[in-house]
């Protein structure tokens, strides 16, 4: 049987390729043929000191190495970060790709690049693709926000030596479909038995790739477990467990949501102390009303914690200003919402950092303090748009809670529900 299996494959001219499958939802927006090019934003754009990086997006064809490998060789500049955007393609690519980020010791993150000449509904359309590949450095904004890397991109995104994933954009897997160019139908034994084993070929490569980039085989055995038609989005504490994200703490980029209420925001996630879970909060400041600024701070309820807290904010600029109060609890989130003066807004601007201090007290009159320091790179020029969207829309909050949960708008449209 073996012998007549090997002397169909060789008389059948049978090239496969290896493709994690997108779904048509998940295609939409996204370039038929993966695209890269130089960036370059505002003062901080990607990071303290950072405004100039390489974008990495749309689906990985048959070509893309070669085109990444070519494209790298002439950026000297190896630790300029690799901003991705891809819902997948071509896994042998993206093995490729991913191994040629390794040897450059490459520092990858899950985003989103908007080209500031192109419309946002434009961004693929063959005009602003041609803007995208015709060389030198394009004026551009970055956001976390919705940012996907799915399926072969996956992949990719291992080779390099230094992963982020912002707690607003998303690594999701799942198993490849093997795809077969056929001249001559074989008899469907044979077909079936040709399948199984260049899967069971491709499978063995995929485990020996991820081993090879330093990753757990959770991984290859969670992908076993997802049909190619179905996507998982990697939880927090799966993108640390398994080595992909090791940050204990992660932020996303301050965005901007207009609309009826406008407001700015930032989601981030910071490991629990017991090391197995993540909690994920936001911060929300929106328009100004009567000279004061609301304010507010959504997060998950920390189970472990059984006393009453409180939680004090304070920035850079003058320790002195302080904002904060009691959380009351609401479903599995504990929020906070008040008002700050302009001094405090100022003094929030002109910062690095805010730094958040939730203090429990226990039931034995004992306290507990926490504290983190928020990122507040980007927040300075977000806010006179929020001003503008303001004064547009002629909004005031109508409820000083979140309209939704932290983190609940975090998970793009074209990635399905886990």
């Amino acid at each position: 049987m073996l012998a007549r299996i090997l002397f169909l494959v060789a008389s059948l001219s049978l090239p496969c390729a290896l493709h994690a499958e997108e779904t048509a939802a998940e295609k939409a927006g996204f370039a038929p043929t993966l695209t890269i090019y130089l960036a370059r934003g505002a003062p901080d754009a990607c990071g303290p000191g950072c405004d100039r990086w390489i974008a990495i997006e749309g689906k990985i064809d048959e070509n893309a190495a070669a085109r990444v490998r070519h494209f790298l060789a002439a950026v000297k500049d190896t630790q300029r970060p690799i901003y991705l955007h891809s819902p997948g393609g071509n896994v042998e690519q993206s093995y490729l790709i991913g191994r040629l980020l390794r040897s450059r010791k490459a520092v990858a993150r899950v985003g989103r690049t908007i080209v500031t000449a192109c419309a946002a509904e434009t961004q693929v359309d063959a005009e602003c693709l041609k803007l995208k590949t015709a060389g030198g450095e394009i004026e551009a904004q970055l956001t976390t926000y919705h940012a996907m890397c799915n399926s072969a991109c996956g992949y990719l995104f291992l080779g390099a030596t230094s992963r982020e994933v912002a707690p607003d954009a998303v690594l999701a897997v799942h198993n490849s479909r093997l795809v077969l160019n056929i001249q001559r139908e074989p008899p469907p034994e044979v077909l079936a038995e040709i399948r199984q084993r260049r899967m069971a070929t491709a499978e063995r490569v995929r485990a020996a790739f991820i081993a090879a980039m330093g990753i757990s085989r959770e991984l290859d055995d969670l992908i076993r477990t997802v049909t190619y038609e179905n996507l998982h989005v990697l939880t927090r504490a799966e993108l640390y467990r398994f080595g992909i994200d090791t940050r204990p703490f992660a932020e996303g980029m301050w965005r901007l949501e207009t609309g009826a209420r406008p407001f700015i925001s930032k989601i981030a996630v910071t490991k629990t102390e017991n090391g197995s879970s993540f909690r994920t909060m936001e911060w929300r400041m929106y328009c100004e009303s009567r000279n004061r600024v609301p304010l507010m701070f959504a997060g998950d309820i920390d189970k472990a914690s059984t006393g009453k807290s409180t939680i004090s904010m304070t920035a850079d600029a003058d320790p002195n200003k302080e904002a904060g109060g009691s959380p009351v609890n609401a479903g599995k989130y504990e929020m906070w919402s008040g008002s700050v003066d302009r001094d405090m807004v100022s003094t929030i601007l002109a910062s690095r950092s805010l730094h958040v201090r939730q203090t429990t007290t226990m039931p034995d009159e004992k306290t507990d303090t926490t504290g983190l320091a928020i990122d507040l790179t980007g927040l300075a020029p977000m806010w006179p748009r929020l001003v503008t969207a303001c004064s547009s829309v002629a909004a005031k909050p109508k409820s000083p809670w979140p309209a939704i949960p932290p983190g609940a708008g975090a998970k793009p449209a074209a990635a399905p529900a886990q």
